[in-house]
């Protein structure tokens, strides 16, 4: 059980940093050079982190380590699971597209959904960089960060990769599917 400060009880974060340090070690190849006992250690430090994690991981996210940043020291982790997350779908764009739904209004939006678990929706850059890394959203797509001008004029950006291609097209943010949720990313 969850407490009120976004901390996880002793046996939720020994549970999720076994499963995060297995997926780690099984996809070496998304994190060339870095060690886990130094993520984990960044980890531990930081139980807030741990809580956006946890969230990733409960709405299917399977989130990995895809990068490192050297001008922070701060390691990134993306959602890395093969499709878009399970928890995390039929949702239109943002709060705003939500609203303009006079019927059928999804339970929630990405934008916000996000907001809530603390993580940051993939830009475009980010959705190509996650997509050299395997073959994501084959069968499903993701809401991703839609520019200010794209969407003033009612629309919203999503990724997915078909035809060995990665695909970035538009819908109207009000727009919700069964097979359309959202990537998130997170800086730790």
């Amino acid at each position: 059980m969850k407490n009120n400060r976004n901390q996880l009880s002793p046996q939720q974060r020994e549970e999720l940093l076994t499963t995060l340090k297995a997926r780690f070690t099984k996809h070496a190849d998304r994190h060339p050079g870095l060690d886990w006992a130094v993520v984990q250690a960044k980890l531990e430090a930081d139980p807030g982190k741990l809580w956006v994690l946890d969230n990733m991981e409960r709405t299917g996210g399977e989130p990995d380590v895809v990068a490192y940043d050297e001008n922070t020291g701060e390691y990134i982790f993306f959602d890395c699971a093969a499709e878009s997350p399970k928890g995390r779908r039929s949702v239109c764009y943002d709060h705003a597209a939500l609203e303009a739904r006079k019927e059928h209004k999804p339970a929630d939006s990405a934008v916000n959904m996000a907001a809530i678990m603390g993580i940051d929706l993939l830009t475009e850059e980010q959705y190509r960089h996650l997509q050299q890394l395997g073959k994501f959203d084959t069968k499903t797509s993701s809401w991703i960060v839609t520019p200010a001008h794209i969407r003033k004029l009612g629309g919203a950006l999503f990724g997915d990769f078909r035809y060995d291609t990665i695909f970035v097209y538009h819908n109207g943010a009000e727009s919700y599917y069964a097979a359309r949720g959202f990537r998130g990313s997170l800086r730790a």
